[in-house]
């Protein structure tokens, strides 16, 4: 696997681990296999793994599981986690008050098994509290050691801009995918570019639907948060599984899965973007991580946007979409 540079020189391999749906939302989970999902990316290679603390049936289960699994592999991996998602009372808030920023990591670390993490993100903004007064408890974490860069997750330009005059940012993290193409359009790339951030694609594969994998919206259970998104329903799954089947075709010519496919067009987007596709069994993490190998030439890159071409994708990606700062 290859090595890409994040921002201020975080090396990290070219395609990352997603590791939320071990621990909840995609519907049963397998601890066992996650574990193993997770020694076997190690082994090939896929050693930026990406977990947060509000992952899990109960927060802080998806990072005590990643913490297991590396328990005895720390030096291999290069850490990261997210503060910022709140749930009191069966209600979502987001916190960016700088006490709790201390606290966060404080209790993230403990479940993790580690005394650091590579790169720290606010998980969404805290419209409520400035951002300069945010990302300045977060470089107290850099001071104390608790962490080594800092990153945001589906920030705008202009918070991205204020953050990185309080400290530099190494990373933003925001969907990206074929179906995901807002942050070449709302200048988040070229803010990212401009300031010498890093891009981590988040769901690079449409949660899986770009796989091909699902054929109608009851194939979601009903424990599956899919089942319950916008794109997934109704007309909209129907005008996004035509989309789906034309990349189908696409990976066929080329003798690749479509997973593959759209993975290695997310990795042809430049070398300062880093895909963290999410699996829970090795199986996909396997398929996932041949995208590596597969090349895309100009022709190919153009056939993929006539086939789907930015904005096809029916209907919005989250049924709130309150926390995403534009």
């Amino acid at each position: 696997m290859d090595v890409r540079t994040l921002g201020q020189g975080l090396e990290v391999s070219e395609q990352g681990l997603g590791c939320m749906g071990m621990s909840a939302w995609y519907g049963a989970t397998d601890e066992a296999e996650s574990i193993a999902t997770i020694h076997r990316a190690l082994d090939l290679g896929i050693v930026f793994l990406d977990t947060a603390d509000i992952y899990g049936a109960q927060p802080g289960e998806n990072e005590a599981l990643v913490g297991k699994a590396i328990a005895d592999r720390r030096d291999q991996v290069v850490l990261a986690t997210k503060f910022g998602n709140v749930f009191e009372d069966g209600k979502r808030s987001v916190n960016g008050r700088p006490e709790y920023v201390h606290t966060a990591i404080d209790r993230s670390l403990a479940r993790l098994g580690v005394d650091h993490v590579d790169l720290y993100y606010q998980h969404r903004v805290d419209k409520t509290v400035p951002i300069e007064e945010t990302v300045g408890a977060m470089k107290e974490l850099v001071d104390a050691g608790k962490v080594r860069h800092i990153g945001l997750s589906e920030a705008s330009p202009e918070t991205i801009r204020r953050a990185h005059a309080v400290h530099p940012v190494t990373a933003l993290q925001s969907e990206y995918s074929l179906w995901a193409r807002e942050p070449e359009d709302n200048e988040v790339l070229e803010t990212v570019r401009e300031l010498g951030i890093g891009f981590v694609a988040y769901s690079p594969l449409g949660r899986g639907f770009l796989t091909g994998a699902f054929r109608s919206p009851d194939d979601f259970d009903d424990g599956d948060f899919r089942k319950y998104q916008p794109r997934f329903q109704g007309e909209n799954f129907a005008r996004n599984l035509d989309l789906v089947e034309r990349v189908q075709e696409i990976a066929g010519e080329k003798g690749c899965t479509p997973a593959q496919l759209a993975l290695a067009w997310v990795l042809s987007r430049g070398d300062d973007v880093v895909p963290i596709p999410g699996t829970k069994r090795r199986t996909y993490l396997e398929d996932n991580a041949g995208a590596s190998g597969v090349e895309l030439d100009g022709d190919d890159l153009a056939r993929i946007e006539e086939a789907f071409p930015k904005h096809a994708a029916a209907g919005d990606r989250y049924a709130d979409m309150s926390t995403i700062d534009s």
